[in-house]
């Protein structure tokens, strides 16, 4: 305010001007700094820095790294001020968000050679042909090289359920045809059995009548 009077006052002398300066400039020294709030901004360049890249696209883990890059100058920055840091902080959030996971393709084999390893004939026709299209899909992910991490675990859930929706076939179904094939069993003996009785039958009879002649 007094280096504002001075400067209005058009008869202000040279001295006054030089001391209203130097008092305002003073003043000005006097300020206190507020430095911005790190916490937050440290907290989570430290989670980034436990990530392991190997487990992330190296696409997304790239364009993430420069941004990690400026989030530490500005931890390192002793003056920065808190709208600096929440920029970083800002930006490092999006750029973490942005990171993509390598998809694991190995519990997908794993389901797969399950399935095929699994036998037609003790499930319902209908829950086995389910299955077989879900195999048919997983296997194309499989093969895919550019299916990305929600496309696996999509593969690897819709796989996992249609083995677990698998219908066994009841044991009426069962018994039928294991009953079929006894009773055609017993038939079939009944069958040789008469025949190898007329068979004894008739040689008895050719003996007889040779002895009588």
């Amino acid at each position: 305010a007094n280096a504002k009077a001075v400067l209005d006052d058009a008869n202000a002398t040279q001295e006054q001007a030089d001391t209203a300066f130097d008092r305002l400039a003073n003043a000005m020294h006097m300020l206190e700094f507020f430095k911005g709030n790190k916490t937050d901004l440290d907290k989570l360049v430290t989670q980034i820095e436990g990530l392991n890249r190997a487990d992330y696209s190296e696409v997304s883990w790239n364009a993430m790294l420069p941004v990690l890059d400026e989030a530490k100058d500005v931890l390192a920055n002793e003056n920065a001020m808190q709208e600096e840091v929440n920029e970083a902080y800002t930006e490092l959030v999006k750029a973490f968000l942005e990171l993509r996971l390598k998809p694991n393709k190995d519990l997908l084999q794993e389901l797969i050679n399950k399935a095929n390893g699994l036998n037609a004939a003790n499930y319902t026709a209908k829950s086995w042909q389910a299955l077989q299209k879900e195999v048919e899909k997983a296997s194309e992910v499989l093969t895919d090289p550019k299916a990305d991490y929600a496309t696996v675990e999509r593969a690897i859930e819709s796989l996992k359920g249609s083995i677990e929706a698998l219908e066994e076939k009841t044991p009426e179904v069962l018994d039928g045809k294991e009953n079929a094939i006894k009773t055609g069993d017993s038939s079939n003996m009944s069958q040789l059995g008469v025949v190898m009785l007329l068979a004894g039958a008739a040689v008895v009879t050719l003996r007889r009548k040779k002895i009588e002649e």
